[in-house]
């Protein structure tokens, strides 16, 4: 794969492997640190390129690795992840701005409940827009496994957000 292939199948990825990857290790840096490796790692690996119908997956699953083994060595287990995304928007008015922050912590506090295959698999569909066959590609679980994460995933989040709503915890 030439340096121009390169910029134009690998690099666009670089965001949602951010996004990704600090989903999994909650910290900033490192999932900066992850990208690096993992784009380093994919111009290694350029001969073997032409091989990988879905190289957006490919690189994804390659982050994904690198992340889970980081987090398995450096045993990290919290710091939350709002920083991630940033939502304001200057058209809306100041209730509306905190209203919407509150509603978007507390989603992003349910989702890191979540147990750990269901949280990536919403990542991965909901923020991120992979293709349900894309994420059965990056997490090697069968297409069915996918499917019922990410409705029990939904459906715990949607749940949760209700009875804040209603009950006003």
């Amino acid at each position: 794969m030439s340096l121009e292939a390169f910029k134009t199948r690998v690099l666009p990825v670089k965001d949602k492997l951010f996004r990704y990857t600090l989903r999994i290790l909650k910290n900033e840096d490192e999932a900066k640190d992850v990208v690096q490796e993992t784009l380093i790692k994919v111009w290694n690996k350029r001969d073997e390129m032409h091989a990988y119908e879905n190289m957006e997956a490919w690189c994804i699953r390659v982050a994904r690795n690198l992340a889970l083994d980081k987090l398995k060595s450096k045993h990290n287990k919290s710091v939350d992840i709002d920083n991630a995304y940033n939502l304001q928007s200057s058209t809306q008015s100041p209730y509306s701005s905190a209203e919407q922050s509150d509603t978007m912590s507390s989603i992003h506090h349910f989702i890191n409940k979540l147990p750990n295959l269901q949280k990536q698999v919403i990542q991965l569909r909901d923020i991120d827009g992979f293709s349900y066959q894309e994420i059965s590609d990056i997490l090697k679980q069968n297409l069915n496994s996918v499917k019922v994460n990410l409705f029990r995933a939904r459906k715990q989040v949607r749940e949760q957000l209700i009875q804040v709503n209603a009950y006003g915890l």
